[in-house]
């Protein structure tokens, strides 16, 4: 008989160490965990967990686990990121042998009468997709279990009226050596990163050339990023760093670049134009043309 999948939802840091089978936390809203400290076999491999927590996890090692339906693979030193709300579920490799490499878990009632609680928004990574992880180099492997335990020391001893601002302080230092370091891995994988761009920009040109905007209405960003098996900020970050334009950048060039060809070579009328685009209300295009060149769709044709 096939076993039921289940989804247990953790909702706090105590919760958290219960069932990893650890002691007590020594702060109630951020802990750090080694792996090799975990008790595997309580997990069930046919439960899949969502928590309340922020998560920066590394391992050093090949291992694996499940993220939603895809199966994916640590490489040695890789961090991933994942924010509250997102499910994981375990792989029988995760209950063999002795796991190298922390888990940060961070609650945000930590940091939410603070400035980083705004920010948190802006660290994209938590948004990309497990295979999408942070290739560290040993250097960085270094400066990031540097700045970690500093966190550890910090929340473990007895706490005084600047803990709270040190805790804080060194996550957002943790996270924007994360931005920085992904940055590297951008521009050292320079040659990937131009492939995705030209079939991103292909895409774009046959959906607009093409019959699919008047089927689906307008591209979006997560179907460029579908096309070429990213996730959506990933897309977005990776086409920034290379072309300075974000997805929902590209995806206006070249609607904008269509609508010229059928405003100069056609006798369509603008609302014509429009529907062929794939708006569905043509008052937006013509908002969106005249954000972008300055002028409205007709006095584009009449003084071309």
């Amino acid at each position: 008989m096939k076993e039921e999948k289940q989804i247990r939802h953790i909702k706090t840091i105590s919760q958290l160490h219960k069932i990893l089978g650890l002691d007590s936390p020594r702060h109630p809203l951020v802990s750090l965990v080694y792996l090799n400290t975990i008790n595997w076999s309580v997990y069930r491999h046919n439960t899949s967990y969502v928590w309340d927590f922020y998560m920066i996890s590394i391992k050093y090692g090949v291992n694996s686990f499940i993220y939603g339906r895809n199966h994916y693979d640590f490489e040695e030193g890789t961090m991933v990121f994942t924010a509250p709300g997102q499910i994981l579920r375990p792989t029988e490799s995760e209950t063999e042998g002795e796991e190298l490499g922390w888990t940060l878990f961070i609650h945000p009632d930590l940091i939410r009468k603070t400035g980083l609680a705004e920010r948190m928004s802006s660290y994209s990574f938590f948004s990309y997709a497990i295979n999408e992880g942070l290739h560290l180099s040993d250097e960085e492997k270094v400066k990031i279990n540097s700045i970690v335990n500093d966190i550890e020391k910090e929340y473990s001893q007895n706490m005084d009226r600047h803990s709270l601002t040190l805790i804080v302080s060194n996550i957002e230092l943790l996270l924007n050596h994360c931005v920085r370091f992904y940055d590297r891995q951008f521009y050292t994988r320079s040659l990937h990163q131009k492939d995705v761009v030209i079939k991103t920009e292909q895409y774009l040109v046959n959906y607009f050339n093409s019959e699919e905007s008047l089927k689906q209405g307008l591209p979006t960003v997560k179907m460029c990023a579908g096309e070429v098996n990213l996730s959506p900020n990933y897309l977005s970050d990776l086409l920034k760093k290379e072309t300075g334009r974000n997805t929902q950048d590209h995806i206006h060039f070249y609607l904008i670049e269509k609508a010229k060809n059928l405003l100069l070579s056609t006798n369509m009328s603008v609302n014509q134009i429009a529907y062929q685009l794939g708006f569905e209300y043509p008052q937006y295009f013509g908002n969106l043309f005249k954000k972008k060149t300055g002028i409205s769709p007709n006095e584009y044709r009449n003084i071309s």
